[in-house]
């Protein structure tokens, strides 16, 4: 199961950095997403990294503002998100792939459900509250 952590009350404007950790699971092999979801909204995927982190993907609602990395010796995956907006207060989750791929949507796809790995793999994700 992935964990995901580093989320907390943060001014408008500010920073967070999450991390996303496994245990008993090779993250380093897999593609990893990013997926959020606000109170009383859909669940959005927000970013990915491909496993040989070649390739990224990012929401037009984060793109500019959002940055996804790797860390394969540490197994970790971070979201280094600067200039919050209200509108990102959220629980963000970490998750595989469909199928635990390797590879993320192309730019312009968009980072459906369709994509995301299981739900059971996702953890309990880490609250994010952007607010003055």
């Amino acid at each position: 199961q992935l964990q995901a952590s580093g989320g907390g009350l943060v001014q408008p404007g500010g920073s967070l950095r999450l991390s996303c950790s496994a245990s008993r699971f090779a993250l380093d092999y897999h593609a990893i997403g990013w997926i959020r979801q606000a109170p009383g909204k859909e669940r959005e995927g927000v970013s990915c990294i491909s496993s040989s982190d070649t390739s990224t993907y990012y929401s037009d609602s984060v793109k500019g503002r959002f940055t996804i990395s790797r860390d394969n010796a540490k197994k970790t995956v971070f979201l280094q998100m600067n200039n919050l907006k209200p509108e990102d207060t959220a629980i963000y989750y970490c998750a595989p792939i469909r199928g635990f791929g390797t590879l993320c949507p192309d730019v312009g796809s968009v980072f459906g459900s369709t994509w995301w790995g299981p739900y059971h793999y996702w953890g309990k994700g880490t609250l994010v509250t952007v607010s003055s």
